[in-house]
Formats: structure tokens, sequence, C-alpha cells
């Protein structure tokens, strides 16, 4: 029988639902507002919704098991029985209240948490425990939890859900390709609590439950199983080259019937070709979006009979493809290779883009001709397919459709701002230094704060409470005018700054109130930036963020926080920061350009936050904090690669913080970032003071400063602000204690890990009452 269409994969599709019921879902059995079977239940229909919807759009190849509760690298921990002792798991299934605690932490005596198996304190009350380490799922904005393994790691199959989740669709008539993340890139994304033990050296005991996985949903039917190993667009050695051959070697022996369709994404294969090509896999996933150069390698060494899954589509952005254009490039790969090995899918899972542009009918309609969400990717795909089989004619309007919006796009006069370019010319050498050295500033900088030793403060935001969020809807329906709007925002923000006076907090903040999201403020308020309602991307568990869309040149009509700092400080004699968000972040939380280099687009923030700074000091703020927060997260995942980027996105934060006094003290904030990877480029930015995630690694993520002489002032974040968990005083003085072992005491400040705006005020009173009193013991302690 001849092929109607190429066959479509996804390769995975969001979560959380078009309206997010997967985070109202979690958040309300959280809350104890509904129970674990409600909870079920919604996961269960939306499971229903994505095997629906994607059928409906023509996907041929519909996954499963790319569903999750929290996070898709955590449920491999619990598949495989990776969980801690601290967790108190015992054998059996897995409860929901072990595997939020391993993704959330737990308070002694929450509804929902580990609290009944994490001990007891000696006062007889239940304890809680931290969530595992998290971070960042490549270079991406997701977060996935860290894997934590311990000398004699045991293994066994402790959560069927790759199985039970094919047998849901099957029994509903679809069927569809498990999805299951691969044992060497979920060994690699791991960590191991003895720094002599390698993950990689686990991989012989992990197969076993692997294969039993594999055997089961062969046994129920399942043809072929998609097995993501992302890590083979990484560097890797001969060791994870060895672990890979051992692997599917273990599976094709096994199970020889069953097909895997071995998936690769963010990257080229490079020198990791030969190593992917060598497996005994019947498929191979190729992104080539990110690496559209390897293909031709790939087609000139494949082996007979592989079947080629192409990426052509952006998993990661918003941009409509150009189809003809793409035919032209896919025509010639089909007639070489047959069109009975050659699918056709996303260059990743769709899990990064948002569900449906339809819902979006406040955008301008020539932008919205150009965009395409996960549900008009996948009518992409399709159209391509059937391109691909009937020919060109059989989508004669499609194709010519999609042709137009592509031309429009490229000639708008809204994506072009001459005047942003001739600033860009502009730029030279001086514009991206401060005129002194750090000694010199910090000098007059101390001399003009006069402020303790291991100074106290917070990373910008305070709980957006369902107060402030709905008076924020309320305002942005109408329903609360304008000045009664900034009225409400004044109050809770005098609230804020008394309340931390009270608490004696050195540095204060203003907490924000006025702000949706770090990112979208500032774009709202830029030119070239566009927003959404319903354009929601996961960033963990149910932590939902709509990107900005940065669709055309950059710059700044007027100031955007000036009077918001004025009022504030004008209610304290303490210190105020001025708060912004940096160009990388904002680039790099942003869907970008892909019509212009990336470092250009970041040359434009940054000049558009310099001229914020510039403001911010003329009205008076001394401290300046300008975050960074996702310096790394752009950080090519091939080393030789790192230079390029780190000198332009370096360049870009001194463009933005380099044009004030030396007594104008800048700050930085940094989530989630393996420090010992960029300490140089840190160093470089030549931020005063910086702020940085610590507190779930231990202070391990300070080990850089060991053997590299950080010369200006750091804050290692003392709590974790992504779990509802308040430690004590003694716990937040102890990694205090363990970071003056690497931080000289001058140069120390106190602070959370990041901002505090997704925390309840319940969790963030005491926390920073604690984390004061935390600073009061360590100034105790060096009198």
């Amino acid at each position: 029988m001849s092929l109607l269409s190429l066959p479509v994969s996804t390769l995975g599709v969001p979560r959380m639902g078009p309206r997010r019921e997967l985070k109202f879902a979690l958040e309300s059995y959280w809350s104890g507002k509904s129970d674990a079977a409600a909870l079920l239940e919604a996961a269960a229909g939306l499971r229903v919704a994505h095997w629906a919807r994607q059928k409906a759009l023509g996907v041929t190849n519909i996954p499963s098991n790319d569903f999750s509760l929290y996070d898709h690298v955590l449920d491999t921990s619990v598949m495989v029985g990776a969980i801690p002792e601290a967790y108190g798991w015992t054998g059996g299934p897995v409860p929901l209240d072990i595997y939020f605690a391993m993704a959330r932490g737990s308070q002694g005596g929450d509804q929902g948490t580990a609290c009944s198996h994490g001990g007891h304190g000696d006062n007889g009350e239940a304890r809680g425990v931290p969530a595992l380490e998290m971070t960042k799922w490549f270079d991406t904005n997701y977060h996935y939890m860290v894997p934590e393994f311990t000398k004699g790691q045991k293994f066994t199959l402790a959560s069927t859900k790759p199985v039970d989740e094919y047998l849901e669709a099957k029994a509903l008539g679809y069927e569809t390709r498990p999805v299951l993340l691969g044992p060497v890139s979920y060994l690699k994304l791991g960590k191991s609590t003895d720094p002599a033990l390698d993950p990689l050296s686990l991989i012989a005991d992990l197969l076993p439950v692997y294969v039993e996985v594999l055997r089961r949903l062969s046994e129920n039917g399942a043809d072929w199983v998609q097995i993501d190993e992302p890590c083979l667009v990484l560097d890797l050695d001969a060791t994870a080259h060895e672990a890979l051959r051992q692997a599917y070697r273990v599976f094709a022996e096994a199970l020889p019937g069953l097909k895997i369709m071995l998936t690769t994404y963010f990257g080229g294969l490079g020198d990791n070709l030969d190593a992917a090509l060598g497996l005994p896999v019947a498929g191979l996933h190729l992104d080539l979006v990110r690496a559209p150069e390897q293909l031709d390698g790939v087609l000139a060494k494949a082996p007979q009979g592989l079947v080629l899954s192409l990426g052509v589509l952006d998993g990661r952005n918003v941009w409509r493809a150009n189809l003809p254009s793409l035919l032209d490039r896919l025509e010639p790969v089909v007639a070489r290779h047959g069109p009975e090995r050659v699918e056709i899918a996303p260059s990743c899972s769709l899990l990064h883009v948002p569900i449906d542009l339809d819902l979006e009918t406040g955008l301008d309609p020539d932008l919205k001709e150009w965009l395409a969400f996960s549900v008009q990717k996948m009518g992409e795909l399709t159209v391509l397919g059937k391109a691909l089989v009937e020919g060109r004619e059989a989508v004669m309007q499609e194709l010519a459709d999609s042709a137009v919006a592509a031309s429009r796009r490229e000639a708008s006069e809204k994506v072009h701002d001459r005047a942003v370019a001739a600033r860009i010319a502009s730029i030279t050498p001086e514009l991206t230094k401060r005129a002194t050295r750090f000694a010199e500033r910090a000098r007059q900088q101390r001399a003009a704060s006069n402020l303790p030793p291991f100074p106290t403060t917070t990373i910008g935001s305070f709980p957006q409470t369902e107060t402030v969020r709905k008076a924020r809807a309320a305002h942005a329906k109408g329903a609360i005018n304008d000045a009664d709007y900034e009225t409400f925002l004044r109050k809770e923000t005098e609230t804020a700054v008394r309340w931390q006076e009270e608490i004696g907090l050195d540095v204060l903040v203003h907490g924000e109130f006025e702000r949706n999201d770090m990112v979208q403020y500032f774009g709202e308020q830029l030119s070239g930036f566009a927003f959404t309602k319903h354009a929601w991307v996961q960033s963990y568990g149910s932590r939902y963020v709509r990107p900005p869309i940065l669709f055309g040149d950059v710059s700044r009509p007027r100031p955007m926080t000036v009077e918001w700092w004025r009022y504030a400080q004008s209610l304290t004699e303490k210190p105020m920061k001025g708060m912004l968000t940096g160009p990388v972040t904002i680039l790099n939380w942003s869907f970008v350009r892909d019509d212009v280099p990336r470092n250009l687009a970041c040359r434009q923030i940054a000049l558009a936050i310099r001229d914020e700074v510039q403001d911010l000091e003329a009205a008076g703020a001394w401290m300046i904090q300008i975050d960074e927060a996702a310096l790394r997260e752009g950080l090519p995942l091939r080393k030789a690669d790192w230079k390029l980027y780190l000198d332009w996105a370096v360049e870009s934060f001194r463009i933005a913080s380099s044009g004030v006094s030396d007594r104008t003290q800048i700050h930085t904030h940094m989530c989630y970032s393996e420090f010992n990877d960029i300490i140089d480029a840190i160093a470089a930015m030549d931020a005063d003071v910086i702020s940085i995630e610590t507190s779930r690694s231990k202070m391990e993520l300070l080990d850089a400063f060991r053997t590299f002489r950080y010369p200006n002032e750091i804050g290692p974040g003392v709590f974790d602000i992504h779990s509802p968990r308040v430690p004590d005083a003694v716990e937040m003085a102890n990694l205090l204690t363990l970071a003056r072992e690497r931080i000289a005491d001058e140069q120390l400040w106190v602070n959370p890990d990041c901002g505090l705006k997704t925390r309840k005020w319940e969790e963030v009173r005491p926390a920073l009452v604690n984390m004061v009193a935390a600073a009061r013991q360590l100034r105790l302690a060096m009198n």
C-alpha cells in the first residue's frame, strides 16, 4: 500500500493543557483543596486530549509517556527506584507524597509531602526534607530534578508509568510510540554524593530495569519505542561511548523485535556521529534546526535500512516555517533515502513552545501571520508530509500562504529600525568598561554605604499573592482604574518596605508588585517585543511563563522603573536597590528572532538597559541590580563554541552596566548555574556584587572559588526559594560557614537563592527572619 503522507512525529507535546489545567490541579492538590484522585483524573483527561489533538492534526507517530506531573527526569528516577534514603521510600510503588517531596521538598506536617517518612527532630515534631537539586535542561529554560546516586546504588523497577500510559492510550484506540529518557543521558544528567563515583559506572546495574520496561512495552504491543539520548550532542569521552554501546547492545540482544528510534536534539552529533550510527537501533532523529549541516554526513554513512527522523521545524521557537523552502531541502533527501525510511518531526519535543496560536485573539495581525505554536507546527508537518509523497500540488494553497507570510515578514517596517542600527554601529570599547577597577570602586562604595559585615538583602521580588494577582487581572480588564491600581500597588510596596525594616534587612527591595514577570515587564516597555495572553510554556513543575516574542529591533522609548524606585526609596533611609533584568536574560528568556544573529539582538537590548541604568543613577539610586539569571543558560553545549558566546554575552552586560560612577554599586543575580564552567566570564562581567543559587548544592557550586580568586563581592543563596520548606537559622548559618571556607568575609553577602514571588508570605517571613538571624550569628562569631 502506497503512502499518502510521509510519517509525522511530534517527539512530545506540552503537558499543561491550553488553559493551564495541570497547574491548577497540582496547586489545588498541594494546598489540600483536592485529593490525589482528583489530580490523577485531571492528568488523565489531559493525556486523552493530547492524543486526540495529535490524531486530528494528522500526526502518525503519537508519543506516550511524554506527560509528567512534574518532570520527566524525576519520573525516570522514580521508574528506576533512584530515590535517596532521606525520602523514606522502603520499596513498592512510590507514593505521590514522596514524588512531590523529591520535587519540592517538604515542611514537617505538610499535606502531600514525605513528612511521615522524613524523620523527627529532637522535640518529637516531624521535620521536612529538602528537594532534589534542580538545574537547567541542557540550554533551555526548562528545569529538571537532578538524579542523585550513592556508592552501592541499587536500581529496581518502582514505577511502570511508561507501560501504564501506553496501555491507557491503546485502550482509547491510540497506538502510540512510548518515550523514555535514555539510560546514558539519565546517568550523565545525575550527580553522585561520592566524588569518586562516576554515574556512568552504574550503567550495568541500571540496564536491567530498562530492559524490563521495554520487555513489558513489547509484550503489550509496542512496535517502536522512542529513546531520547540528547547527551549525543555533547562532548563525550570514550567512557560515554562505551556506555552507549553497552546499553543498546543489551537492548538489541534482549528484545530483537523491538524497534528503537534513537532521538538526539539541541545540536549536532559532530564527533559522536560514528558512535550513534554504530548503535543497533532502527531509527535516528536529527535536529536539523540547530545543526542542518549534519544531514549530509549522516546520509553518507547511515546503515542500510536506518529510518531517519528529520527535525526540520524549530521545536524551541515560535516562527512559522517557510514550507516551500523546506521542501527544497527535503525533496532530494526523500528521493535519495526513500520515503519508507524517512519521518519528519520538530527539532525536539514541542514541550518548549506554547500550545495553540488560535487562542491569541489580540495579537497584531501581521505578527500573528508569522507565528506557529505547537498545534500549528503539527499542521505544518502534515503539509510537508503530504507534499513529500503526493507532490506540492496536493497542498498548493498551504504552500502559497506560507511563502507569502515569509515574504511579508522579511519586508515589514515593523521589524527594522534605522536609528537602532546606527546606535549599534556606534558602540566603542570604552562603552563596555567601568572607569575604575573594582578595588577602588569597592573602597568608595563601602565608605558610602556603611553596611555591617555579611550584609543581608533579597534578590528582588516578594510574594505575588492572590490579592496582587486579582488586582492585576482586574486592572487589565478595566475593572480597576489606573489611579486605584497605583494606590493599591503603593500600599503593597510600603507594607513590604516597612516589614523589611522591621526584621532588620540591610539593603531593601521594593517587592516588584507592579511587575508581572521579570522579562515581560521590561519587554512590554521596549520596542520590538510582543506579548501573548495564553502562550504559556513550562519552566518547572507548575511554574509556567509566557516568554515575550522578540520580533524587531529594540529600543527604550521612555524610563521603565525610575518612578517606582523613587517612591520606594522615599519610604526608608536604608538603601533601596534599583531592579532591572539584564540583556542576556531578556534574550534567553524570550522567543528570539531567527532573522538576525542573537548577539546583535542582545546588544540592542543592552543599550536599552544602559539608558535605564543611567536614569536610575541620575534619580539617586546607588545600588542597581541587573539580573542575569540566564547567562549560563545560553552557553553552547559544545565547549569549542563557548568563547564566542561568552564574549558577546559579557560584553552585552558591560554595555548595560558600565555607564555609571564608581560610587554606584552594580549587583547581578544568576540562577542554577555550574559556575565552575564559566568563572572567568563571571569575573569579566565586573559586577560589584553577584548573588547566586547555592543552597540545594550545599555550597558545592562555590567550589570554583577555591582555586579562582574571585575579586568582587558575592551573595551565595542560603535557602531554596523553589521549595516551601523553611530552614532554620542554624542551617543557614552552617551554609554560610561553608561559604566562608571559599569566600573572604569582606566579600560575603547574605541572601536567598532567587526572587520570592512564587512563594507564600507564610514561608517567606520566617525564612527571611531566620536568614537575618544567621547573619547576626556570624557577626557575633567575628567578635
